[in-house]
């Protein structure tokens, strides 16, 4: 959900950082990370990234890439090697899609958040290199994956596990480090990438690892090594955003969102029992991403239209993009939300669900 606000958008915190690092270095890098554009700034914030948001792998060192789509090609161009076998769940993103069929490893797919489909290919896989490959929080229906059991079956059988958490970081966590840190997981077998423009409000992603693997990114990765380093700029927004999120601010703004979660699902529930005739599923989904499935192409499209007409853009998504037959609205909380953009939002939908 984007309500029309002129602050929407705006990264936590990032204003005077951005200002100050282009005031320091200037607008651009002007090279790769290894062709000398890796800053003091750069280094920085790899260290805070690595020690405040993922203190839970063991000798953990941070890598950071120009997107989050970069820095999924990076690990599986650097660990899909011909001899490694990659389980995916069905439903993860695209770009990690993309990333395990352009490498040359084996794929094999398991059902949506079927540990019990996983637990067997790992026991029949004789590779020497194992990855399971999953998304924290799925990006279309906001379900998050069972972490600890994945974890559990990974270290079992000598593989390791490649969590993209573009959804979770910076939200779940008691200090926002992110879906880990919410289920409690620990493990040098953790491969955590996350993204920084989201809840992070500015640009770029990383990837958090144990040292050996971030080593061997950095100095065989092609997209680390062929793209220019970020701007000094977007760090040093980073820097600034990355302690909101860690601090007092973050925590409250992190608190009003979970409200504002429960508020909206309590409500659309309410909906759904007093108007059964208009066929509307609200996902089971406990993070900001709260999916109305509507079912056909053409309702999904008309109830998008109508929310924009009363000021309000909740996307329409479609086959492809999910299974026939479950054409949704993708509602998206955030902590620059207020209660009354949620009640004008219900408003609205018990409007068009009495017509």
């Amino acid at each position: 959900m984007q309500q029309r606000l002129p602050q929407a958008g705006k990264p936590p915190g990032g204003d005077r950082g951005f200002s100050g690092g282009a005031q320091r270095y200037g607008a651009g890098s002007g090279a790769s990370p290894l062709g000398n554009a890796h800053t003091l700034a750069h280094h920085q914030l790899e260290s805070e990234l690595a020690r405040r948001f993922a203190p839970n792998i063991p000798k953990v060192r941070a890598l950071y890439f120009c997107t989050g789509y970069m820095a999924n090609l990076a690990v599986l161009s650097a660990l899909g090697t011909a001899d490694a076998t990659l389980f995916c769940d069905k439903f993860i993103h695209a770009s990690l899609i993309d990333s395990a069929l352009l490498g040359r490893a084996t794929m094999k797919r398991y059902p949506h958040c079927d540990v019990t489909a996983l637990t067997r290919q790992p026991a029949a896989c004789n590779s020497p290199r194992k990855l399971i490959m999953t998304d924290s929080v799925f990006s279309m229906d906001g379900d998050v994956a069972p972490l600890a059991e994945m974890l559990a079956l990974a270290e079992h059988h000598d593989a390791w596990i490649v969590v993209d958490d573009a959804h979770g970081f910076g939200v779940l966590g008691q200090r926002g480090r992110g879906a880990l840190e919410h289920l409690g997981l620990n493990s040098e077998r953790l491969i955590y990438i996350g993204t920084l423009g989201k809840a992070a409000g500015v640009a770029r992603a990383f990837v958090a690892a144990h040292r050996t693997i971030v080593e061997h990114l950095a100095n065989v990765a092609r997209p680390y090594i062929h793209s220019p380093a970020a701007p000094p700029a977007i760090v040093h927004a980073l820097l600034s955003s990355l302690a909101l999120i860690a601090g007092h601010e973050g925590r409250e703004r992190r608190d009003h969102l979970m409200q504002l979660i429960g508020r909206l699902r309590y409500d659309l529930q309410t909906l759904e029992v007093r108007h059964p005739h208009a066929g509307w599923q609200l996902a089971d989904s406990s993070t900001p991403i709260q999916p109305l499935i509507v079912g056909n192409n053409e309702a999904a499209l008309s109830l998008s239209q109508a929310l924009e007409n009363n000021g309000i853009r909740v996307t329409a998504i479609r086959p492809p993009t999910v299974p026939n037959g479950t054409s949704r609205l993708r509602i998206t909380l955030s902590a620059s939300h207020t209660t009354a953009d949620v009640t004008r939002l219900l408003d609205s939908l018990s409007a068009i669900m009495a017509r």
